[in-house]
């Protein structure tokens, strides 16, 4: 039984419609033997995953299973109002075939690159509708959707990107404005920009500075919260000795069938790492593992060689900088703020 069907069936033979602390379900779920963790945080991994299937469904346009009612209570969906939830999933499955189709047919540039090229030689810093994006993006070859509703893919795909680029912390490439108009972000003002831009390399920089000064023992404690953030079970630190150089392991479920087996060395490094680290790793591998190396610092060109060989077992490699970019997207160790950023239309908002 997988960590979320233990939480449903918490909730569902709990024989009362009120939701649930998640500590209580994860109490519940091992006494009643529906799950049995090895990691040491299991009510985390529990919140993490419900919170990861909720956002997944909610993507796909799903009924979702699960509802959040704050300060760590959960509910189960179905428990809701059910006839506006059909409405909407029966309004959303037509419109995920169309999305899918589109995106599929989409060819070597994406829509968002699509949409980027579009607006740069457009020969004007005007924002300009996405409709008119999309039709002028078919018309010179660089949509090939077969869709019905190109416009609308390319308008949830720049929101997308917005969002994933403000997750991780990253100047953004698109900047919306409001009726549907979408410009490019570069042509803001550069000063509040810039600067914003400015702060958040400094501080990425101090999360890098910080994870170099730290203890051993304290950032394989970060690589462990990581990997649940990221959705992975059973996240446990093995023993100080007698782990052939392997610190962290978890067990990564995708879409309940899939179930990849993850042994993390963790290197709080400031020189790059380099091939005999990655041979180490591989040597303490069990069958069915797959290695990651996570570093600090960087690798060697013999170590990215190393861990591409076609012939062995794989080893992924994950430097400093690409750990600072996932520690921030998934906000542990950092917060993210925002703040509301007011902007002058030149023309009044439609009345209607």
């Amino acid at each position: 039984m997988t960590w979320l069907e233990a939480a449903e069936r918490v909730l569902r033979e709990s024989g009362s419609h009120k939701p649930m602390h998640y500590e209580e379900i994860t109490r519940l779920a091992i006494k009643q033997g529906f799950i049995h963790p090895t990691g040491r945080t299991p009510a985390g991994s529990l919140t993490s995953l419900v919170g990861k299937d909720i956002r997944q469904r909610e993507a796909r346009g799903e009924p979702p299973r699960f509802v959040r009612h704050g300060q760590g209570l959960i509910r189960l969906a179905e428990e809701l109002p059910s006839s506006p939830a059909a409405q909407i999933e029966r309004r959303n499955r037509p419109v995920r075939g169309h999305t899918a189709a589109a995106t599929r047919a989409a060819g070597s540039m994406s829509f968002a690159d699509a949409a980027e090229r579009v607006l740069r030689e457009s020969g004007s810093h005007d924002p300009m509708h996405y409709e008119e994006i999309a039709n002028r993006g078919i018309a010179k070859g660089y949509i090939q959707s077969e869709g019905k509703t190109p416009a609308g893919s390319l308008n949830s795909i720049v929101g997308t990107d917005i969002r994933q680029r403000e997750a991780r912390g990253e100047p953004p490439r698109f900047v919306r404005h409001g009726r549907g108009l979408i410009g490019l972000a570069e042509e803001l003002p550069q000063g509040l920009a810039a600067q914003i831009d400015e702060h958040n390399r400094s501080v990425r920089g101090q999360v890098l500075g910080r994870l170099r000064e730290g203890s051993p023992a304290e950032f394989e404690d970060l690589v462990a919260e990581l990997l649940t953030k990221l959705g992975f079970e059973e996240v446990e630190r093995t023993p100080l000795s007698g782990d052939g150089g392997i610190d962290v392991k978890g067990t990564l479920v995708i879409g309940n069938v899939v179930r990849l087996r993850m042994a993390v060395q963790a290197k709080r490094w400031k020189t790059n790492v380099t091939a005999p680290t990655v041979q180490q790793v591989r040597g303490s591998l069990s069958t069915h593992e797959q290695g990651l190396i996570i570093t600090t610092s960087g690798f060697s060109t013999g170590a990215r060689k190393e861990a591409s060989r076609a012939d062995n077992s794989p080893v992924a490699l994950m430097d400093g900088e690409q750990l600072t970019d996932l520690l921030v997207e998934h906000e542990v160790g950092v917060e993210k703020k925002t703040y509301p950023l007011l902007q002058f239309l030149d023309s009044a908002p439609d009345s209607g």
